[in-house]
């Protein structure tokens, strides 16, 4: 896609557990999508922040005629991605499978390859591989969180998103966050099918009654009663720059557009609390972990632990507690800087740190 659509991924990558990543095997395009600032490079580390764990790395266009089958051409692909998903935080034994296909024939995608097509290839097709792919457990019983993407009018309010966590049924009392309204949960529907209930990992339109549909914003969070999520305005985060603009040093002061799972709202650093050594923090003990002194400014890799501040209240959650609500992007003129998770939020009742 255009760069210009990456915001777009980001929701709908944000939803997913599992991603496909198509590349091109053609000559020049798979280079134009891997090199410095390409896409493809974009598309991976923005899906291992945004939560989706497992990759299906799907060389497309192999009966291109510079390409045509050529596993030389299949294997330096591979070849040169697995270094990079693995430095982008993938398991790649685990968690990342290769396979070829040419999508305008459909070859290998609903059935096996046609050794007559391709004779080198004795692995599963697309279908196959998304079939067997197991998908991460979440807590049906833990409290609700459904972060809202949209909502519109249809003889009621209705609200669209995942379910992150726990169960919502017809008649339940769920309150919207930041705003803390009440409402009642009147409908749900999966797809087009009218359901009773919804557990974790449903994309569902839930409809609510008690508030109108103009009082609702993308980002609002519908959750339990009993144990709502926590509406903030500054966080601590840990934070990986990946490429800042030209010329831009990383310091206090500096303004981005903060991506968290629905959310999309501009924020300031206000704040480096200390710069981490990955080298180190991995082999020394880290209960002698020495804190460095706070750095002024850091530069494109560094790991730094910094404050956050925003001018709404925005519904987060700390990583450990809930990684699909504690992980964000940041994003300056149109290119992903920086990703990072949510180490700490201000103590319960409160949205900023100091009193």
């Amino acid at each position: 896609g255009h760069k210009s659509y990456v915001p777009n991924m980001i929701s709908g990558a944000s939803q997913a557990d599992i991603g496909v990543l198509v590349i091109s095997a053609r000559k020049g395009e798979f280079e134009t999508g891997y090199e410095r600032g390409g896409q493809t490079r974009e598309h991976v580390l923005l899906a291992k922040t945004l939560g989706v764990a497992k990759l299906v790395v799907v060389i497309n266009k192999m009966d291109e005629p510079t390409v045509q089958w050529s596993k030389e051409r299949y294997d330096e692909i591979e070849g040169k991605m697995i270094p990079f998903l693995r430095s982008s935080g993938y398991n790649v034994k685990k968690d990342v499978q290769f396979l070829p296909i040419s999508g305008l024939c459909g070859a290998n995608m609903k059935t096996r390859m046609d050794k007559s097509i391709c004779s080198w290839w004795n692995g599963p097709c697309l279908f196959e591989i998304l079939d067997k792919i197991e998908v991460p457990l979440r807590d049906p019983k833990g409290p609700v969180r459904l972060p809202i993407i949209d909502k519109y009018k249809d003889m009621g309010t209705v609200v669209m998103g995942k379910l992150e966590n726990g169960t919502i049924r017809e008649g339940d009392s769920l309150l919207v966050m930041p705003n803390k309204t009440h409402v009642k949960v009147t409908g749900i529907n999966l797809d087009e099918k009218k359901v009773r209930r919804a557990g974790p990992n449903e994309n569902v339109r839930v409809k609510v009654s008690g508030i109108e549909e103009e009082d609702i914003m993308a980002g609002f969070v519908l959750s339990s009663v009993a144990n709502p999520i926590g509406a903030f305005t500054e966080f601590n985060a840990q934070l990986q720059i990946l490429e800042l603009l030209d010329n831009a040093i990383f310091t206090a002061g500096y303004k981005a557009v903060l991506h968290i799972h629905s959310v999309v709202e501009e924020c300031e650093i206000v704040d480096l609390i200390e710069e981490i050594d990955m080298k180190k923090a991995k082999v020394t003990d880290p209960k002698k972990k020495k804190t460095k002194r706070k750095p002024l400014f850091v530069k494109n890799g560094a790991v730094v632990v910094c404050r956050v501040q925003v001018t709404n209240l925005i519904c987060i959650e700390k990583f450990s507690d809930f990684p699909q609500l504690g992980r964000f992007t940041l994003r300056t003129e149109g290119k992903t800087i920086a990703v990072g998770k949510v180490v700490d939020v201000p103590p319960v009742g409160r949205s900023t740190f100091s009193a």
